[in-house]
């Protein structure tokens, strides 16, 4: 289940998406990257750990500044269109 719970500001929506677009990138890295090359791999999860970091911070000052409901089973997702929130929970 789908459920809007607010909205946030261009300048909001814009940090996440950059966070949302390293993170993936940093996952597809991370997919052909080898364990061989040490000081590289060091780095990317050095990097994977604290760009998902940021992200999970963004989403919890964005709920505690807009009080956005929430649910234990459920998360925050964001379409980067129109800078909508919703809640979506497995119902």
């Amino acid at each position: 289940m789908k459920k809007e719970v607010g909205h946030v500001t261009e300048q909001e929506r814009d940090e996440i998406q950059s966070l949302f677009e390293r993170r993936n990138g940093l996952v597809e890295l991370a997919q052909i990257l080898t364990a061989d090359k040490t000081e590289l791999y060091e780095r990317l999860i050095k990097d994977m750990g604290e760009t998902s970091t940021k992200f999970q911070q963004w989403w919890n000052r964005m709920g505690d500044k807009y009080q956005w409901d929430s649910t234990d089973n459920g998360s925050w997702e964001i379409d980067f269109n129109d800078c909508t929130i919703y809640l979506v929970t497995q119902e």
